[in-house]
């Protein structure tokens, strides 16, 4: 007697003599996942491309804003080396201030004084990787989380309340502030994920209307007193985080082991951006979660077919993206000072977690690399914005594009000639013989 197939399986029906049986096509995915799919399966090299024009695209613009160039381009035709000259030294100087803020300055004595802009590229670094990371994991399920800053904003309001409400032994204090940050994060974005589960509601209407919902709420508590308002204070800000509940610096750290004194603002914060991106790592490419995660995010049709939960794997990508974008929170109130905090704490992090996510390809070490890059862009902008008075906007103008390009692989394969993915080689012929 023969099996029976189970009520899922799809049948195969019989066909005609001489034809093919008839197979049921596979359900297509949705348009949302097929265009991340897009996006993601992009070669390295497409990323580094899209990088370096974006840099050629903010060249021109740096040149073409520079008093000398259009002040040597008044007399073109008689001395045209002039203008040359002056877009050498104008975007020459600008790149040279940008790497010297971002990376070594060799204007300053010794190595200790010389790396000091790699620390600051570190410490801008540490909550876009994190807040990154967040984004990345619901991208690999095929949802967008737009909600980071609404997540930031309810995270460090948990992580502050605890840092200066309830005193607690060093790195104790430190460490239970920083869980309260991921699950303050994790409940929010939670949220979104149980309400597209239950009700279909699309994550980027739900996570945009909760951003608004947690800005209103946080500058509602901070302008009252007994909430998040410092006591005494007038103004919309927190009290400041007990001394215990802030993440020492990695200086104090060297110097208590022996090291010699500096004075660096990256902190432990950048340890734990590592630590989260072998997390994610392991989630993702190591865990039977992260097989499901994967299998939602390129068809939840055929997932659900073949017996997995898609409405609970929803729920569980938001939370963890949610947790994720709440370590951003954490670093923005324990990390970097302790005079509290005020409605524009997320200092757009949250969006700019999109790009790196993206630029990242949503891989985790790519998301841990691409954050490098944005910190590395906001650390020496500062520099070239002092030292050659080029506006900050340049920076933003490189990350735009670079989204711009992450976003259409084709562009960037047309720019430089490169082949589709997939594609032959064009037809060559040698010695008579056509060959692919």
């Amino acid at each position: 007697m023969s099996e029976q197939l189970p009520s899922s399986t799809p049948s195969v029906l019989p066909a005609e003599p001489g034809q093919a049986p008839n197979v049921p096509a596979q359900p297509e995915p949705p348009a949302a996942n097929r265009v991340l799919r897009e996006i993601f399966s992009g070669s390295a090299l497409v990323t580094v491309l899209a990088v370096v024009l974006a840099l050629l695209v903010a060249g021109v613009l740096i040149a073409a804003t520079d008093s000398g160039v259009q002040s040597a381009l008044g007399y073109f035709f008689a001395r045209p080396g002039d203008t040359f000259q002056a877009i050498g030294n104008s975007v020459g100087g600008a790149y040279s201030s940008l790497f010297q803020g971002s990376i070594y300055n060799f204007m300053r004595p010794g190595f200790a004084n010389g790396i000091k802009p790699l620390t600051e590229t570190l410490t801008f670094a540490t909550p876009l990787i994190v807040a990154g990371l967040g984004v990345a994991l619901a991208f690999r399920v095929g949802m967008f989380n737009i909600g980071g800053r609404g997540q930031i904003l309810i995270s460090a309001a948990v992580a502050g309340w605890i840092s200066w409400s309830f005193p607690m032994p060093f790195f104790v204090h430190a460490l239970v502030a920083t869980v309260g940050a991921i699950v303050g994060g994790a409940l929010w974005g939670g949220i979104a994920g149980l309400l597209k589960a239950r009700t279909g509601a699309h994550e980027v209407i739900v996570t945009i209307m909760l951003n608004y919902v947690a800005l209103y709420l946080i500058s509602f508590m901070l302008r009252t007193p007994g909430l998040l308002q410092a006591t005494g204070s007038n103004n919309p800000k927190s009290p400041a985080a007990l001394s215990t509940a802030v993440y020492p610096k990695l200086s104090d750290l060297i110097t208590l082991f022996g090291g010699g004194p500096t004075t660096y603002r990256v902190n432990v914060g950048f340890l734990i951006a590592i630590i989260a991106t072998i997390f994610v790592w392991y989630i993702v490419n190591r865990s039977s979660l992260g097989f499901r995660f994967r299998a939602v995010g390129e068809n939840p049709s055929a997932a659900r077919v073949a017996g997995i939960n898609v409405k609970m794997v929803y729920v569980l990508a938001m939370v963890f993206s949610g947790g994720l974008v709440g370590l951003a929170g954490a670093d923005q109130v324990l990390g970097n000072t302790t005079s509290g905090f005020s409605s524009g704490v997320d200092a757009g992090i949250g969006f700019d977690a999109i790009t790196v996510a993206l630029l990242g390809r949503s891989r985790p070490w790519g998301v841990f690399f691409s954050g490098l890059l944005f910190g590395a862009l906001k650390a020496g902008g500062y520099n070239m914005q002092a030292s050659q008075q080029i506006p900050i906007d340049i920076v933003l103008v490189v990350q735009s594009v670079i989204v711009l390009l992450i976003a259409a692989p084709p562009l960037v394969r047309t720019v430089f000639h490169l082949p589709k993915p997939g594609a032959l080689p064009r037809l060559r012929r040698s010695a008579g013989v056509v060959t692919k």
